[in-house]
């Protein structure tokens, strides 16, 4: 092997390990929803837990990066360490789906149909399809479908590279001493951790070890105790992730490697007795990338087999390893480590959202509540809702601009910038019910009070209020279309009874029924009560926006009114609901 054999395997091992992080990134774009329906789908059950794990990394080709997000999701909150174990089990077996991929290289049949399986027939086929699906295409959807094509012809390329320019490694004396060294376990399970911890990808050094049995010097006894070790070493990545986490996220990182280094100990007990009595012919053999992809699944397997039932034994050391302290710890609300997973962070940005609004809604029925009945306890609670979606609103609003710089699909970026907006009509709401809030307690302090006409009026004005805040809430939180449908004409009957409301007033006042001070506070209520159904209005248009992928709140406004006969109907039943009664 000389100089240029040597730069061939740099340039190789570059494009391989630069064509799978391209493949993941645009494989876990092109999921998107999938990832976060996945989510939704987690349990404590351990077999969904698993095979959410074992899916998650077949798709985004990365235990590391699945690990990782385990570690963001238990310091948000979003998991429990009990489903962390079960998606880290899984994230070990789905990881083994690399090197089946890579394994296809191996296939040495005069067979057509077997040649054109391997990667050096198909590969150039698809590194076409994908220049065209990524140059030519607009879709954004089809772009990432051209990367995935095009990162897996990188890393094919990469490993055809690898394997061909470390073929003259075969008569190198050194080489073969330095494999005939790793047939001790020991330093085959360190070399494996040292290497996978050095390119923090178990995928990454199990694809080299396979590039490396081209030579031919890897024998199946030493393959067997680098792969062990690759497990180990790719848990650093994990660990490095959660440094500055709470404890519960560090346990996850910790659980990762215990479950790796207890299945290691086991199955490096058992490869040594197996080969100290009985000493099988088969792992003197050198080792291809069938071999390698064969007994890197099933050293995964045996793991999980065995310590799936140790779960909450290994959950009870990794509490012991990091305590509890008295003072209780706060929950991450959102994770930066989940930036890495737009889809994830996306979804867990859209679960604090339904909390805003919940709690915008909360404080507006107190607001109502406390115009009725005044206390400055009621006062005080809307006012503590107020300052807790303020701060919803500046830790999402934040976080969602970060996340749009990352690399979204359409459907993500249009979800993020409808969020954008909804956050800022939910705060909005919150403000305009402490403004509520402030007219009882001016009607309060200064001992007035509306005419029995006057809180009749009002009491239908904050009821329909009320119910089109409620409508615009349940259809954000639940997509529900046909929901956001109604907020539109009843927004229309609110605006409807303000310009009644106001015209009454000024009724009352020419005949001496209401004080002119009285007067500047209901003009104030039936200002905040109107700008409280608008922001509703706008929170409706933006979930018809996000379903249509199109933020054109016009557009959708517009939409609504064209369909004149649901939209007439709606508002005559509305009408009629809050009709006012005759003086």
């Amino acid at each position: 092997m000389d100089l240029f054999d040597l730069l061939e395997m740099i340039g190789g091992l570059c494009l391989f390990l630069f064509g799978m992080n391209l493949m993941g990134q645009a494989l876990e774009r092109r999921a998107g929803s999938g990832l976060r329906t996945l989510l939704r789908k987690l349990t404590t059950n351990r077999l969904t837990g698993f095979l959410t794990g074992l899916i998650v990394t077949a798709v985004i080709q990365s235990s590391s990066a699945t690990t990782v997000m385990v570690v963001g999701f238990v310091n948000s909150g979003l998991m429990t360490l009990a489903q962390a174990f079960n998606v880290i089990m899984g994230a070990n077996v789905g990881t083994t789906v690399t090197a089946w991929i890579l394994s296809l290289g191996a296939i040495d049949s005069g067979n057509v149909f077997m040649q054109l399986l391997k990667p050096s027939s198909f590969t150039p086929i698809l590194a076409l399809i994908g220049i065209i699906f990524y140059m030519f295409c607009k879709n954004d959807k089809k772009k990432d479908t051209g990367m995935i094509l095009l990162g897996f012809a990188t890393l094919m390329f990469g490993m055809e590279t690898m394997s061909a320019a470390v073929k003259g490694l075969k008569d190198v004396p050194e080489f073969q001493q330095l494999f005939l060294l790793f047939r001790n376990p020991i330093l085959g399970v360190l070399a494996g951790a040292v290497l996978t911890a050095a390119i923090q990808s178990s995928s990454a050094s199990v694809g080299i070890l396979q590039a490396l049995s081209a030579t031919g010097q890897v024998s199946i006894g030493a393959a067997i105790p680098i792969i062990m070790g690759q497990n180990i070493g790719t848990c650093v990545t994990a660990l490095i992730s959660s440094v500055g986490t709470n404890k519960n996220a560090r346990r996850a990182s910790i659980l990762h490697l215990l479950f790796n280094i207890i299945g290691t100990l086991v199955c490096l007990v058992l490869f040594m007795l197996a080969d100290a009595l009985f000493s099988p012919a088969i792992l003197n053999d050198s080792a291809n990338q069938f071999n390698i992809a064969i007994c890197h699944t099933l050293f995964n397997l045996i793991c999980t087999i065995v310590l799936l039932p140790m779960g909450r034994v290994l959950e009870k050391l990794a509490v012991k390893l990091i305590p509890d302290d008295k003072k209780p710890e706060m929950v991450e609300e959102l994770d930066e480590r989940l930036l890495a997973t737009p889809p994830i962070a996306l979804e867990r940005c859209r679960m604090l959202c339904a909390d805003m609004a919940n709690c915008a809604i909360e404080a507006l029925d107190k607001g109502i509540e406390c115009m009725n009945h005044y206390s400055e306890e009621l006062a005080a609670s809307v006012r503590a809702l107020e300052d807790k979606t303020d701060h919803y609103e500046d830790i999402l609003g934040s976080y969602l601009v970060k996340l749009s710089t990352q690399a979204v699909n359409e459907d993500d970026s249009v979800e993020a910038a409808g969020l954008l907006k909804v956050i800022g009509d939910f705060e909005r709401i919150t403000d305009h019910a402490v403004n509520l809030v402030e007219a009882a307690e001016e009607l309060s302090a200064k001992e007035m009070a509306f005419s029995e006409s006057a809180r009749k009026e009002l009491s239908v004005i904050c009821a329909a209020v009320s119910e089109v805040a409620g409508f615009a809430r349940d259809a954000f939180i639940t997509g529900d279309l046909s929901i956001a449908d109604q907020v539109e004409p009843l927004e229309e009957v609110v605006d409807d009874l303000k310009d009644s409301l106001r015209s009454r007033h000024i009724h009352r006042l020419q005949k001496g029924q209401c004080s002119i001070e009285a007067g500047f506070v209901w003009a104030d209520l039936l200002t905040g009560l109107e700008r409280i159904s608008d922001h509703s209005s706008n929170v409706a248009v933006c979930v018809l926006d996000m379903a249509n992928h199109n933020m054109n709140q016009h557009e959708a406004v517009r939409m609504m009114h064209k369909d004149s006969m649901n939209f007439d109907h709606a508002y005559k039943l509305y009408s009629q609901k809050y009709s006012l009664t005759t003086e």
